[in-house]
């Protein structure tokens, strides 16, 4: 077992230990910079989102990067919600940011999270899997309104 406190065991595998987490301002989701679904997700969490709590980067940029694992990073069909209780994928994330809305939204997430989280998950990788194909995709990342340019994180 090595001692050295910078590396982590896992497997038996070391691995460099990762830096602490900066302290979150508030909760950040994470979407595919290019899916014409997840535009419209960030549009609906926006327009919901009266009190400006969460904010918005896209996996391919520097603040995933940062604040993310690379798995997280690098799995462009799930969204991400970090928050400071953790990091939720895919469906998790969807309850989470639904309940974290309120009124009838907190309701919805409240009766998804009664759904087990396989078949919840079931359902989402299904949608993600056809997401460009139903939604679209864009050649870049979007690209924040002057009103949104705050709560967009590079």
């Amino acid at each position: 077992m090595n001692s050295d406190p910078r590396l982590l065991q896992s497997d038996d595998r070391a691995a460099p230990a990762r830096e602490p987490r900066p302290k979150l301002d508030g909760p950040i989701v994470f979407f595919d910079g290019v899916c014409g679904l997840c535009d419209r997700a960030v549009n609906s969490i926006m327009a919901a989102d009266r009190r400006g709590v969460f904010r918005f980067a896209p996996l391919q940029g520097e603040t995933a990067a940062r604040l993310l694992d690379r798995k997280d990073a690098e799995a462009l069909s799930t969204l991400v919600l970090l928050d400071e209780r953790g990091t939720w994928r895919r469906s998790s994330a969807v309850v989470r940011i639904l309940r974290r809305l309120g009124g009838a939204r907190r309701l919805i997430g409240a009766l998804l999270w009664l759904v087990p989280k396989p078949l919840r998950d079931l359902g989402y990788r299904a949608v993600a899997w056809q997401r460009y194909r139903l939604f679209g995709k864009r050649d870049a990342c979007r690209m924040p309104k002057p009103e949104e340019r705050d709560r967009m994180l590079p």
